[in-house]
């Protein structure tokens, strides 16, 4: 018997498929031309995880294909080429817009050096867009150029009259004025091939000074998605309505002096701020609130004193509205957050678990012993603007809109299961069970529900999915933090070792377990025999292999950051996945003097995994 219900979905799709599609040789032709397709290699995939701000070394990473486009160019010249000439083609092919502004500035024979310019980049143009259709390369390219660009790609020049007529293209499009705009389309073509589909697995914010200058880049990549990190959700609360998260993120932009992100890239009001902290701990050193400055500020440069002052007062506020959260949701089983009612400021101790332990710093002009928690009015006051600030940046709103946009807890892609920090478990391998609302999740439930929490608290600002947000950030079973807690507060306040401790979650022991890995991967569906998990969010030390589970998982959080390097050693890694290989890109740390351009950042890669067989489409 017929079942009515399917003929009726395959009629609606036949109907659908019958706009687009209107004849049989409409639809044989794209038959054919996606059956031709599916032939051609895959694209390249590139993985970077934990880039804190560091929008400099990024964005070169990503121009460059961490150091593939250099292969490529080595590859065609390294025997006709001078090194310095194949340096030049590197980094114009990285900074077209620059590069072109210097050499108007600088070369003698501006044309001349345009001619010989096109004619390099043609074939590194070539050798990267060798394995695309041509309609996929026709997208990339400006109408305006189409038809130079086009014919210059496809033109036989080893035929005498198609050589005439190759040269003619490039000659006639200098001397019509549109060289530059030639050029600057080819190096970006070059930099779109290079890189097919770009994840960036999580941490996109703090500690370094430019994580807008990031979300700036990746608002204009053609082909991006985001796995997001507890620092990525701490700036979605912020944005989402929890002040928590507000007060958390403010207070680690503080302590890396990113003043000029807040100010200037997102406009956050930060004059009262300043002013009150100035008035309320004038005569406090504030020692442990220095802050780190690994950057300095160009356009909101801040005194350090009055950064600590304002660190501090952040902080206090932030542990404050803490406190207010953990007794409003007694489910999250955080009491052990709740110091400040622990204090004993006749003594100068914070007692612990009936341990006293002597504070570092016991000056709290705000605090109310008989009711800790509370805001005095000028905080109060302070919260609101601060608040209402961020609300009302643009730029903010527009980042949070693309990283929900283009973001989820996790990812499954070509066989590689992709997310920031752990799967909770426990000590037997089990997954950890997380109650949200009237059910409990594990696994990939519970990531998938996850995903649906964040999204509510983004959108339509469900109060308990707001408040929940910061449990993500710091929770003892958030899949993001992977800790047992978060000791903020002792850092700041005390010098016992025992009480700055941040045990992490048993899937960190249990990651380099065959039958733990693969009991994740088929959880979310993958084959264990040739899938793999990507991970980011705990730095891989000095001597540290990032390839664990003899391969099954990568953790890629390699330091980046300048704040993690002088603990990895290194300055982070790309795993990169290309048609033919899983491989490594190790790289050293960016630095490049004012105006230089031709800084290169990898070192070496490392084949970890080689196809069997080209991977197609």
């Amino acid at each position: 018997m017929l079942n009515t219900t399917t003929h009726t979905h395959d009629m609606e799709y036949l109907r659908l498929l019958a706009e687009q599609y209107p004849t049989v040789e409409e639809a044989s032709t794209a038959i054919v031309n996606m059956r031709a397709i599916m032939q051609l290699p895959k694209g390249t995939e590139y993985y970077f995880s934990d880039l804190h701000g560091e929008h400099e070394a990024f964005i070169h990473l990503l121009r460059s294909g961490s150091g593939n486009i250099r292969d490529k160019i080595e590859m065609l010249y390294a025997h006709t080429l001078s090194e310095a000439n194949r340096l030049e083609l590197a980094s114009l092919i990285y900074y077209p817009d620059t590069i072109l502004r210097k050499k108007h500035q600088t070369c003698e024979n501006y044309d001349e050096w345009c001619g010989i310019i096109i004619n390099r980049l043609i074939p590194v143009c070539r050798e990267v867009a060798s394995k695309y259709p041509k309609a996929r390369v026709q997208q990339v390219i400006s109408h305006r150029y189409r038809f130079i660009i086009d014919e210059l790609l496809v033109t036989d020049t080893t035929d005498v009259d198609k050589q005439r007529y190759f040269q003619e293209i490039i000659t006639s499009a200098i001397d019509s004025g549109v060289g530059d705009g030639v050029i600057s389309n080819l190096c970006y073509l070059i930099q779109h091939m290079t890189v097919d589909n770009l994840h960036i697995i999580g941490d996109i914010f703090d500690r370094g000074p430019g994580a807008n200058k990031i979300l700036d880049e990746l608002e204009y990549y053609h082909d991006v998605d985001i796995q997001w990190g507890n620092h990525d959700i701490d700036w979605i609360g912020a944005v989402s309505g929890n002040l928590v998260c507000l007060f958390s993120v403010l207070r680690i932009a503080i302590s890396y002096n990113n003043f000029d992100m807040l100010e200037d890239g997102y406009g956050i009001n930060l004059r009262p701020l300043s002013m009150f902290a100035a008035a309320t701990y004038q005569d406090d050193p504030c020692t442990a609130f220095m802050p780190h400055i690994l950057d300095e500020n160009t356009y909101d440069p801040v005194d350090p004193q009055l950064a600590a002052k304002m660190h501090k007062a952040v902080a206090i506020i932030m542990f404050k509205l803490e406190g207010q959260l953990i007794l409003r949701h007694p489910e999250y089983g955080m009491e052990d957050r709740l110091l400040l009612d622990k204090l004993n400021l006749e003594n100068n101790t914070l007692t612990v678990n009936g341990v006293e332990y002597p504070l570092t710093d016991s000056n709290f002009p705000t605090v109310n012993p008989e009711d800790p928690y509370a805001l005095s009015e000028e905080e109060q006051a302070l919260v609101d603007g601060i608040a209402a600030s961020f609300r009302h940046s643009v730029n903010l709103k527009r980042h949070m809109d693309f990283i929900l946009s283009h973001g989820s807890m996790y990812k499954a892609i070509n066989g590689n299961l992709l997310y920031h920090g752990c799967i909770p478990m426990n000590e037997d391998g089990s997954f950890q069970s997380v109650q949200l609302g009237e059910k409990s999740y594990a696994g990939k439930a519970l990531l998938d529900a996850l995903n649906t929490v964040v999204r509510q608290a983004y959108y339509r600002h469900e109060p308990e999915s707001v408040d929940f947000l910061w449990y993500l950030w710091c929770g003892a079973k958030s899949s993001l933090f992977g800790k047992a807690r978060i000791t903020t507060f002792e850092r700041y306040f005390t010098t016992a070792k025992e009480l700055r401790e941040e045990p992490k979650n048993a899937y960190y022991k249990l990651y380099e377990n065959e039958e733990t890995v693969n009991h994740i991967l088929e959880d979310f569906g993958l084959d264990p025999e040739h899938s793999h998990i990507i991970n980011g969010h705990v730095p891989v030390k000095r001597g540290e292999n990032p390839v664990k589970c003899g391969g099954k998982l990568f953790v890629i959080d390699g330091g980046i950051s300048k704040a993690y390097q002088s603990t990895t050693g290194i300055a982070g890694y790309t795993l990169v996945f290309n048609s033919h290989c899983l491989k490594l890109a190790v790289h050293k740390p960016f630095r490049r003097a004012e105006g230089d351009l031709t800084a290169e950042t990898f070192t070496t890669t490392h084949i970890v995994e080689q196809m069997p067989h080209r991977v197609l489409i």
